[in-house]
């Protein structure tokens, strides 16, 4: 593997291994702690225009199963301390490396990733970029923001999704970057869940008189869904979840 770099916005910087795709990503650096569920974490929506780093120092020892996927891809780098070239379960269909090769995602590993957590809780989230040198010119990740994204993730068409058992309920979910996983979870609840895009007026959500309506998580940070169509929903059916901001 060739050497690759962390480079963060406040001009610290981090020698490490690439992998996965070899290109540059630039975006917002998180952390992720979870032991297990790097899968669900590399295909969740929410992440989309971040860099996601793993706590936990081992990654990639059960491979991908493209069963357990939340979503698309939309992560634009991935940090480890260490990876797994030899993932060892029956289920496993290829390693993380190869994933992140197919989606065009550059990775690091060989990171002090207990150092980069602290210096990201002390100082809040910033910006990240992972490339095979560190550029002069620090001023495009500064200035990085991420945009667009529940644009890029959401819906594009509404579909229904019948209920696993008897129907108990009509409900339907407005997808902000929703994770498959939310849909499954409804569903086995004996929810038939109607998914439509954020655009859809309240107009409409309301026309086929659900039961409930719910508004799924979605990039970036989480503000209160404050929209004039929200107003309408919540003030004649059932609402529940979250809206993250729509920048």
């Amino acid at each position: 593997m060739s050497k690759a770099y962390l480079i963060l916005e406040d001009g610290t910087v981090f020698e490490g291994e690439g992998f996965g795709a070899a290109a540059t990503g630039l975006g917002e650096l998180v952390f992720n702690t979870g032991v297990v569920g790097y899968i669900e974490t590399l295909t969740d929506p929410s992440y989309y225009g971040q860099i996601v780093m793993q706590t936990f120092p081992m990654v990639g020892n059960y491979g991908i199963i493209e069963e357990d996927f939340e979503g698309e891809c939309a992560v634009k780098g991935y940090v480890v301390r260490e990876w797994c070239r030899e993932p060892s379960n029956f289920r496993s269909q290829y390693d993380l490396d190869a994933f992140l090769k197919a989606k065009g995602v550059p990775g690091i590993c060989g990171i002090d990733t207990r150092a980069v957590t602290q210096r990201i809780r002390e100082r809040g989230v910033m910006n990240a970029m992972i490339a095979d040198r560190v550029p002069e010119d620090l001023s495009a990740l500064k200035n990085y923001a991420v945009t667009g994204g529940v644009a890029a993730v959401s819906a594009k068409e509404c579909a229904l999704y019948p209920p696993v058992g008897p129907k108990q309920c009509d409900v339907t979910l407005i997808d902000y970057g929703t994770k498959r996983n939310i849909v499954r979870e409804l569903q086995g609840r004996g929810c038939a869940v109607m998914v439509v895009p954020p655009t859809v007026s309240a107009e409409a959500i309301l026309s086929g008189q659900p039961d409930g309506v719910m508004l799924s998580p979605g990039t970036r940070r989480r503000t209160p869904p404050a929209s004039t169509r929200s107003k309408s929903c919540w003030a004649r059916c059932r609402c529940s979840g979250c809206a993250w901001d729509t920048r």
